[in-house]
């Protein structure tokens, strides 16, 4: 394939800004076969194409997750029998260690689901590594079927440094949103009512500590944890539009602003306090979620990916709100889109990968995704599987309609991920003050913005 030597040239340059990890774990070599595949030259029915292994890398290992992915895969393979998916499931640790080398690799997958950071996605766009995918959009509809706010998360210019605009390089499945997971059975016992602004929700917290409960289940040890409860913090904190500027690494904003210093206070106020699980950044993130919904804990800080299995465990003692906003304030949240999936420049299967993009996040796929407890990534005509699932779709419909969706924070710059991570950790351990944490912020973002 023509992209062999240019992968063996960029993956030196992008080891610079993606963190190196063990070599891929697929063995399949099914993929080295060329298909008559037609790598976008128009229309193409993916049953005409011939027999193709399609080799496709997704992070969607949770229950809900998997079991949405897996019943559409078998639904296209059922469709399209000439089409065999090849699929290698990752958690979202591994897939960001390993796909640097996958991309590079001389067996480099088709269909991968590539991390919307500047870091991941940005940095395969500007090694050449990714498929700009604006030929598909227009064949199958997806400016039509997905809003712009929507394909912004996954667009970049061709060289990666602009990020929200330019041009599609994948689409994700299902709505993401960073919200609070409550046990309503717990709030019951203490005789606390849903809080409805932050204010109250700091009260209900406090009560739940002096009452002996876990009043933030959190675990930080694999750092990423700590980026989404911070900006639940942050996010009552800090005008919206200047969240967002330092989001998406736009010049003007500044971290150590006031603001952003409050912020930092009060996460540590709530560390100072006792109200994080004991040892949480030693803690991994998934034992505390799977321990919250055995019954520990009152209120959990997390992304809606988590409700499947939540709902599994927790029925109808479950409940799921917005991050309370200040009182007469607006709700923020932040959260985009799942993993966007995306096409790797070099596959011989590009056709058949696209057909694949179409069929996973089409219409039918969105009621299959909601099916499972998930959050569709474009509204459609579902019935919530239950009270949780309901008031999730609530929320997001809510931060969708009034402009209440901020960006993940780690997506300011290249590097930005790594710094965020590691300072947050010795932060919230108490190794570095709130003001050495931002001016490490301030010094990557500054960086990245002047040049």
């Amino acid at each position: 394939m023509a992209g062999l030597s240019r992968r063996a040239v960029v993956a030196a340059g992008l080891a610079v800004v993606l963190a190196a990890g063990c070599a891929p774990g697929s063995d399949d070599d099914a993929a080295d076969e060329p298909s008559p595949d037609t790598n976008g030259a128009g229309p193409t029915d993916p049953s005409e194409l011939g027999d193709v292994t399609l080799v496709v890398w997704d992070q969607e290992v949770r229950g809900g997750q998997n079991e949405q992915i897996e019943e559409l895969n078998a639904a296209f393979q059922e469709q399209y029998p000439n089409i065999t998916i090849d699929r290698v499931s990752r958690s979202f640790e591994d897939l960001q260690t390993t796909l640097q080398l996958a991309l590079t690799g001389d067996d480099a997958p088709d269909v991968v689901q590539a991390n919307n950071s500047r870091s991941g996605m940005g940095a395969f766009v500007e090694a050449g590594l990714l498929l700009p995918l604006d030929d598909y959009a227009a064949q199958y509809g997806w400016e039509e079927r997905f809003p712009e706010s929507v394909r912004a998360v996954a667009s970049y210019s061709d060289d990666g440094r602009t990020f929200g605009e330019g041009d599609l390089y994948g689409l994700g499945q299902q709505g993401e949103l960073v919200g609070v997971y409550y046990n309503k059975a717990k709030l019951e016992e203490l005789g606390i009512e849903a809080p409805q602004t932050w204010e109250e929700f700091l009260e209900a917290v406090d009560a739940a500590s002096q009452a002996g409960e876990v009043a933030l289940p959190f675990g930080n040890l694999d750092q990423w944890p700590g980026i989404h409860v911070y900006g639940a913090v942050m996010n009552r904190e800090v005008p919206v539009e200047e969240i967002r500027d330092l989001g998406y690494g736009r010049e003007g904003a500044d971290w150590t602003s006031a603001e952003n210093m409050a912020a930092a206070e009060q996460i540590m106020q709530l560390v100072d306090a006792g109200y994080f699980t004991d040892g949480f950044n030693g803690t991994g993130y998934d034992p505390v979620w799977q321990d919250f919904g055995a019954g520990t804990g009152v209120f959990l800080i997390a992304g809606s990916w988590l409700l499947p299995d939540l709902d599994a465990a927790l029925g109808d003692d479950l409940g799921f709100m917005l991050p309370p906003p200040r009182e007469g304030e607006p709700p923020l949240a932040t959260g985009a889109t799942s993993l966007p999936f995306a096409i790797v420049a070099d596959s011989p299967s590009a056709d058949a990968a696209a057909a694949y993009i179409d069929f996973i996040t089409n219409e039918d796929a969105m009621e299959v995704v909601a099916e499972k407890g998930l959050i569709p990534s474009v509204d459609v005509d579902a019935a919530a599987q239950s009270t949780a699932q309901e008031e999730m779709f609530e929320a997001w419909r809510t931060v969708s309609s009034e402009d209440g969706l901020v960006p993940y924070l780690d997506w300011a710059t290249p590097t930005f991920y790594d710094t965020m991570a590691a300072s947050l950790q010795e932060m919230l351990a108490g190794q570095i003050t709130p003001e050495e944490y931002l001016q490490r912020l301030q010094d990557d973002y500054s960086a990245f913005v002047s040049g």
